[in-house]
């Protein structure tokens, strides 16, 4: 194993705690930014700041406000000092295509992701703008 490939291991385990954080209960999702080897951002999908912590509702569909892990992430580092051109982006599930565009305005040229979700157009996207994508199976990074 190249020591890329365990230090993915290493920030996707590390996503999936992120990811205990959401009070979402379909699914909770962590993401990392990570730059020159360190956590330059984090974030797991939920409401925005000031809201409810509940993410769905009474027919446990997604409430339309819900921000996902990625962009937690993304707009907490545009909050910061910090600059996310050429990081990496540890996501536990593919991102969705709004995501995509996202993680592209950003400059994040790598994403590593550990579940294959539905649709796939988010990813299919980052790769038609040139950004690599990894996908790292959620059994190898236990």
């Amino acid at each position: 194993m190249s020591k890329q490939e365990d230090l993915d291991l290493r920030y996707m385990r590390m996503a999936r705690i992120w990811a205990e954080n959401s009070y979402c209960t379909r699914r909770q999702v962590g993401a990392l930014l990570v730059k020159n080897k360190m956590i330059i951002s984090d974030g797991y999908n939920g409401t925005p700041s000031g809201f409810e912590n509940q993410c769905e509702d009474e027919n446990n569909v997604s409430k339309p406000y819900v921000l996902h892990a990625e962009a937690n992430a993304i707009s907490k580092i545009a909050r910061s000092h910090n600059s996310s051109d050429g990081a990496t982006l540890y996501v536990t599930a593919s991102p969705c295509m709004e995501c995509a565009k996202l993680i592209i305005q950003a400059g994040i040229r790598r994403v590593v992701y550990g579940e294959e979700y539905r649709i796939m157009d988010g990813v299919e996207l980052l790769q038609r703008a040139g950004i690599q994508t990894v996908f790292l199976n959620q059994q190898d990074a236990r």
